[in-house]
């Protein structure tokens, strides 16, 4: 289309310059403020399909990623009770599957209040209702659950809380915060690697810092990776399940809770995610 509204102009500009030749100026002139308004159009027209591109991408990876988060745990849910129906195990065997079984349908239970609560958010039907809680206590259910014990006598997660730290704010809404920025941290560590997650009160306010031991994040994505879909690094190459979802849910629901979010390296490597609540 746009070839051939450049020959168009040509071809008609030298028949006018053929025909009246005193003409060629404005000829000229009219047609450089024509391909200069056509370069824009081109540009802005390349940009907006750029963006559908990325945008349908990031959409088509979000879905295998949700398919792939569904499927393992509910293989490993079947997998669990399949043996304990199958087989003779002992009280303390089978305790054992039923508490990865309920650890398994929590990780899915996270998984569907993040799409759900992401959905809302974007439509604004999400009025965050908001009430004085215990911070604290919060944080110590959330970490208690994510706790990994299969490093032997490690803990994964490290917690320094500060007790009876109380907030106003919307329990379930902050709850989704706290989780999708511990599991991140845990997500993107090595295999038993140390997470810090640390709550006190700094000037009266209540500060929320969650580290870890990961690759990193690079400077010029620390802003990107809160957009809805966004996720570090080569989609091609990326071994970290995620859909993307985590971070915009914790960007959104700070902002309706007056509350900054900054992101920083760690040292030796790794990434600090504080969080001030006003």
């Amino acid at each position: 289309m746009l070839l051939y509204a450049l020959v168009q102009l040509v071809s008609w500009g030298a028949l006018v310059i053929k025909l009246q030749p005193s003409r060629m100026a404005m000829v000229v002139g009219e047609g450089a403020v024509f391909l200069f308004l056509l370069g824009i159009g081109a540009y802005f027209l390349h940009r907006s399909i750029r963006k559908e591109d990325n945008l349908h991408e990031q959409q088509t990876n979000f879905l295998l990623s949700v398919t792939h988060e569904l499927k393992s745990p509910l293989a490993a849910i079947k997998l669990s009770l399949q043996t304990i129906v199958k087989r003779d195990l002992d009280k303390a065997r089978q305790t054992i599957l039923l508490s990865n079984s309920l650890k398994d349908i929590e990780r899915l239970d996270d998984l569907v209040e993040n799409m759900l609560l992401a959905t809302k958010i974007e439509n604004r039907s999400y009025s965050f209702p908001k009430e004085q809680f215990n911070l604290s206590e919060l944080l110590v259910k959330i970490t208690d659950r994510l706790q990994i014990h299969s490093c032997g006598s490690a803990q994964m997660i490290k917690t320094e809380i500060q007790p009876d730290i109380k907030v106003v704010g919307d329990p379930f809404a902050l709850s989704s915060v706290v989780t999708n920025l511990i599991e991140n941290a845990i997500k993107y560590s090595g295999p038993c690697a140390e997470v810090s997650v640390n709550l006190a009160l700094e000037n009266g306010s209540a500060f929320l810092r969650v580290a870890d031991k990961g690759p990193g994040i690079p400077d010029h994505e620390k802003m990107l990776i809160f957009d809805k879909f966004y996720r570090v690094g080569d989609e091609s190459v990326r071994k970290t399940k995620g859909t993307g979802l985590g971070l915009f849910i914790v960007k959104e629901v700070l902002q309706n809770h007056d509350a900054d979010i900054s992101v920083k390296d760690n040292v030796p490597q790794g990434a600090i995610f504080e969080v001030t609540f006003s």
